[in-house]
């Protein structure tokens, strides 16, 4: 994100007037370009990135690359749990839905878009937000990809609920998931002769789904609502799974690779549900503190940061 010196003034205007020639702007204006900044939203599945990467989005000039690697795929929009409209606020989302279904879209496919995706808005003056549970992706673009690094310096931002409540809130999640529809999206695109290791059939739920819906057709009600409760059963514990596999990710990145994360603990806001008490903690203990993460990081080397050297040498002048 730009942020150029003309707006820098507007938004940081000196609250004192200065003698002339006291006020020295040239080592400001000789300042070699700074990288363009972006922000990186992590954690486990379920944890609440997109709420989050949507909060920061609506308090800054944003727009937000998806880094999931089932959900840029097109369809499977419940079973893959992407953000609904209603849920984006009028936030631009980029690589979200759009991808074949069926062909494989790689680590390499993913930097070579998002990058792309990430110019585009950075050209537009406005703060690219990347967020998604794939960490396998971030670790190509952020850390193996030398020519993003050569560009942006990266915020990242770690949203972190304890493995017993996730687990929990994950349980629920895929029964509201069953309750509007899950079932009926998987059997739209059930193929006996499909291959589950490429593209969308990867994602939790299909395969789990794939022996009720042989069977289907050709077994009485009560095996028919038998084998359906274990197909959910086998989506909640892999998806539990999936949690504490991202949790390990995300760890051995921050340990081996020496990410300076911000950890950010939801646990409270989801012990209190969607209610106006979770509302409120999580506004306290999660969005809150990454506006603040994020202002400090955008406009911790531009011209606040000057102006704050300059009152001080002015101040120790007058002493």
């Amino acid at each position: 994100m730009r942020i150029s010196f003309s707006a820098a003034i507007k938004q940081a205007q000196p609250l004192v007037s200065f003698p002339p020639g006291i006020l020295n702007m040239d080592p400001f204006m000789a300042r070699p370009h700074s990288k363009d900044k972006v922000v990186v939203v992590v954690g486990a599945t379920g944890t609440g990135k997109s709420r989050l990467s949507i909060d920061l989005a609506t308090r800054f000039p944003a727009e937000i690359v998806n880094s999931d690697k089932m959900q840029v795929y097109k369809g499977l929009d419940i079973a893959t749990n992407k953000v609904t409209d209603e849920e984006r606020r009028g936030v631009p989302h980029h690589l979200l839905g759009v991808v074949d279904p069926n062909v494989e879209f790689t680590a390499t496919d993913f930097c070579h878009h998002a990058s792309l995706a990430v110019e585009s808005i950075v050209r537009r003056d406005r703060l690219p937000i990347i967020a998604g549970g794939s960490n396998s992706y971030i670790k190509a673009l952020v850390i193996d990809d030398i020519e993003f690094q050569s560009k942006y310096d990266c915020c990242f931002l770690w949203v972190d609920v304890s493995l017993p409540v996730l687990h929990s809130f994950v349980s629920e999640r895929v029964n509201r998931m069953v309750e509007i529809g899950l079932v009926d999206e998987i059997r739209g695109i059930f193929d006996p002769n499909a291959d589950h290791t490429r593209g969308i059939r990867r994602a939790i739920g299909v395969p789990e789904m794939d022996q009720f819906l042989r069977e289907e057709p050709n077994v009485d009600d009560e095996t028919k609502a038998l084998m359906l409760k274990e197909a959910i059963e086998k989506i909640k514990s892999n998806t539990c799974k999936l949690a504490c596999c991202q949790l390990e990710n995300i760890l051995r990145l921050q340990n081996q690779l020496e990410w300076s994360m911000h950890r950010l603990d939801a646990t409270e806001a989801f012990l209190k549900g969607g209610n106006s008490d979770g509302n409120n903690i999580w506004e306290k203990s999660v969005a809150g503190p990454s506006i603040l993460l994020v202002d400090q990081f955008l406009y911790e080397e531009g011209f606040g940061a000057f102006l704050t050297s300059q009152l001080r040498f002015l101040w120790r002048q007058r002493l």
